[in-house]
């Protein structure tokens, strides 16, 4: 058995991650904005506990774990969709999906670090909006592009402990893209290699090679169905 934080695992792809990880019969501690709710989807996905933690708020991340112990695999997916362009940039959105990303990401590391241990290992979650833009992407494809320096930099200062980011391309039947109208989803299937959208289900699956794999370490795994050769 081993101990998982997924860090925003209440939603998406976190809530995901961390339902199959208990289903395995790992104790899992996951986190959310909200602590009712973090409280209430924990014990729906089986997981030993929730925690709230608002990653856009740093120095509230440590307090907020203070009690987690051991922790032999950490994710962090913890995400926030941001449509910032320059013709109408919106500072504070900008600042909260900075802060969130790579200022939240690092701190969460930081403060877990005392629990990892040589065998440990930490999945960050970009997106491929850094290498296919779109109007509205200004702040996303910046954030999610940093998280490869990221993740690059946390491989080499926290070795041997591994570090490695899954950047999904549209996941199709996630929340988000439910919520578009088929046509939508059928353009971009028809633009992808596979014919199919990734799923939610693949992206777990993802997740869970780069943190199970002893041998990888400081990769960025597009997980998209070759989307950006479409």
């Amino acid at each position: 058995m081993s101990s998982v934080v997924v860090v925003g695992g209440t939603s998406g792809i976190g809530r995901e991650f961390a339902r199959f990880r208990a289903g395995r019969g790992d104790e899992v501690v996951l986190t959310g904005r909200d602590a009712h709710r973090a409280d209430t989807l924990a014990k729906e996905a089986g997981a030993a506990r929730g925690i709230a933690l608002d990653l856009s708020r740093p120095r509230e991340i440590a307090p907020a774990l203070a009690d987690v112990g051991r922790v032999d695999h950490l994710v962090i997916a913890g995400v926030f969709r941001d449509d910032n362009r320059v013709a109408e940039y919106d500072i504070d959105a900008a600042l909260r999906l900075v802060t969130l990303k790579l200022v939240g990401y690092t701190e969460v590391v930081h403060t877990l670090r005392p629990r990892l241990h040589d065998d440990s290992a930490i999945v960050l979650f970009g997106g491929q909006a850094k290498e296919r833009p779109y109007v509205g992407a200004t702040t996303v494809a910046t954030v999610n592009a940093g998280v490869g320096g990221l993740v690059n930099t946390l491989a080499v200062e926290l070795a041997p402990v591994r570090v490695n980011a899954v950047h999904p391309g549209v996941v199709g039947d996630s929340p988000y893209w439910l919520g578009k109208p088929e046509e939508v989803r059928a353009g971009l299937r028809a633009r992808t290699p596979t014919g199919r959208l990734a799923t939610m289900g693949d992206v777990v699956d993802a997740v869970d090679f780069l943190l199970r794999n002893r041998s990888v370490n400081g990769v960025e795994l597009a997980v998209d169905g070759g989307w950006l050769l479409g």
